[in-house]
């Protein structure tokens, strides 16, 4: 008899033209307003999640993407918590990924987003050596400069030197195979796009197949009863929040005026979708998702 309590995989597979972006979904972890929400007041953060029918205490969801398509091998972006997460409710991708049938081994690219924990932690077994044996990882170069140096390390905040630690342990156990970029194509069809703020090298990727495209934005949005309607809402982990917000304030109206199909690591399970105007606001249109859809 199965397991009730045991949470199912969380996985979809979107086309895009030829390829087929599969969502895997890692989980989620839960905070109060109070910590996790910074330019607006927590209590205007709390009515925004309630009148979106969430808990006053917000919930972060998270996503990472594989990318597959005839002639070309799989492809990730991000991996997840892993063994770095510091609650169950999250490292599930390992778990979405065996069911696509796509092995570890198979993986040679990872495109890094950013170096926070939650999405580099799965780069790392159990055993803390690397989860994907072949793979080389993809990142920003101004990503590596603030992470990695020993100086960056050394005079980090206390509170902050285990992201410094954790980015450091992740990339050495891929030594030799970590290349860096500053934007423009970085796998066929994938142009990484610069979106400074959330971190310094923190990236988003236009994944373009035929006359479909589709941009991943990464986290420009983390909580999406909050920051949609309220974008200048940022979160407490922003490194520049003012940047920060003035990227995602940039993206939402380029997204919602061109109509972009956008994906994000923060949005809600399957996270793709439109941006609409609201007001003086934004609303998130999800894609409308068919099985077998083409």
């Amino acid at each position: 008899m199965s397991d009730g309590s045991k949470p199912l995989p969380g996985v979809l597979r979107w086309n895009l033209g030829d390829l087929t972006v599969t969502v895997l979904n890692d989980g989620w972890f839960q905070d109060s307003a109070e910590n996790l929400v910074t330019g607006i007041p927590a209590a205007d953060a709390v009515g925004l999640q309630k009148s979106g029918h969430r808990p006053s205490d917000p919930r972060v969801t998270l996503n990472a993407f594989l990318i597959t398509g005839p002639g070309r091998k799989p492809l990730l972006i991000d991996a997840g918590y892993g063994p770095l997460s510091p609650v169950d409710t999250l490292g599930r991708v390992p778990a979405a990924l065996a069911t696509t049938g796509v092995t570890p081994a198979e993986i040679e690219t990872v495109l890094v987003s950013h170096l926070h924990p939650d999405h580099i932690g799965g780069l790392l077994g159990d055993d803390g050596k690397a989860r994907f044996p072949n793979a080389t990882l993809v990142l920003h170069a101004d990503e590596a400069a603030h992470w990695l140096p020993d100086a960056a390390l050394a005079k980090a905040p206390d509170g902050a030197k285990p992201y410094f630690e954790n980015a450091r342990k992740v990339i050495s156990a891929y030594e030799g195979r970590v290349v860096e970029h500053r934007g423009g194509e970085v796998a066929p069809g994938i142009v990484a796009v610069p979106l400074p703020g959330h971190t310094p090298g923190h990236t988003g990727f236009r994944i373009t197949s035929g006359s479909r495209s589709l941009l991943m934005w990464t986290d420009v949005v983390h909580l999406p009863a909050i920051q949609f309607a309220k974008p200048e809402a940022g979160v407490g982990f922003d490194v520049d929040g003012d940047q920060a917000r003035e990227t995602r304030k940039r993206i939402l109206a380029e997204v919602a005026d061109n109509g972009t199909l956008i994906a994000g690591s923060h949005l809600e399970f399957p996270a793709l979708g439109y941006v609409a105007r609201d007001g003086g606001g934004y609303r998130f249109v999800p894609e409308l998702w068919v099985s077998g859809q083409q």
